[in-house]
């Protein structure tokens, strides 16, 4: 029992073929707020933001297709079941079971780039959109730099033919993982509690998590770029107001213009300001990412 969600209800619903499993829980008089976080971690992620807007909210926190306790299957040759596309419709499967015709919307990292997508397909779905810490795929490969390449390495070697970096990974998962959770400017992991840290090395550390992890990225090195390309090339954007969070310590931070690089993909308004934090914010700094979220989605 992870006991920052104690009375959320537990559920695994099978959506397109894989099985994805989500907490809900909060006001069910409120308004829906979904929460899909990034990697390397799973919606546990979001224990301490859950508890800060549970009363504000009916919480749905799911774990995105090859993360936490959803499937983790073999990625196909082209790593379309890892899309970003693919994985938007498990969310609004998520919702159609719960008969959520509308909702608000926040993804973190990967999650981030799941909710953009989503946002593209189903914009009728989504209320408001939150974005932590990303810049939109296309525009992130297309300024690959030096610096780039050095603070987001990962991005470049996830993506090399299975299994190489699945087996360098696995040849010591725990500190790997640990690198991850505590770089991109956060610092180290003394922010995350040990029954946390504790989920997180249970669901990553083992090859098939790690191997669904490598495929995320595969499919955003590939299948995601031209389904952005598609986008861009039919001028579609994110029709409903969208915030945009970014950690001052970070290398969104760095090496973009978060508001600005957002603006262009979107028709309604685009607010945001950076957080001290690095990169995993709703851990580092959960006061400041609630209070964002329940002044924004409204």
């Amino acid at each position: 029992m992870i006991l920052w969600f104690e009375g959320f209800e537990v559920r695994t619903i099978c959506a397109n073929g894989v099985d994805i499993f989500f907490r809900c829980g909060g006001n069910p008089h409120k308004p829906a707020l979904v929460l899909l976080h990034g990697f390397p971690q799973t919606h546990v992620m979001w224990q301490r933001v859950a508890q800060l807007l549970r009363e504000d909210y009916f919480l749905v926190l799911p774990d995105v297709r090859g993360y936490g306790d959803s499937s983790h299957a073999p990625g196909l040759p082209d790593h379309s079941n890892y899309s970003k596309r693919a994985m938007a419709t498990d969310i609004v499967a998520i919702a159609d079971v719960l008969e959520l015709d509308t909702f608000f919307l926040c993804g973190h990292d990967r999650g981030g780039r799941v909710a953009h997508r989503l946002a593209l397909d189903h914009a009728q779905r989504v209320c408001k959109l939150c974005v932590i810490d990303i810049a939109p795929t296309l525009d992130m490969y297309a300024s690959t730099n030096m610096e780039f390449a050095r603070a987001y390495y990962h991005w470049f070697h996830l993506i090399q033919p299975s299994p190489l970096p699945e087996t360098m990974i696995g040849g010591n998962a725990k500190a790997y993982l640990h690198n991850k959770l505590g770089g991109w400017g956060t610092g180290g992991i003394a922010h995350i509690e040990p029954q946390a840290l504790a989920e997180y090395e249970r669901c990553f550390c083992k090859p098939e998590a790690i191997h669904s992890a490598c495929e995320d990225y595969r499919a955003s090195a590939g299948i995601d770029l031209e389904h952005d390309g598609a986008s861009r090339e039919r001028h579609q954007k994110i029709a409903c107001d969208t915030l945009v969070l970014w950690g001052a310590r970070g290398v969104v931070q760095r090496l973009f213009k978060p508001l600005d690089v957002w603006q262009t993909q979107c028709i309604a308004s685009v607010t945001g300001e950076a957080l001290p934090a690095g990169h995993f914010i709703p851990e580092e700094q959960p006061e400041w990412t609630a209070r964002a979220l329940r002044n924004f989605m409204q």
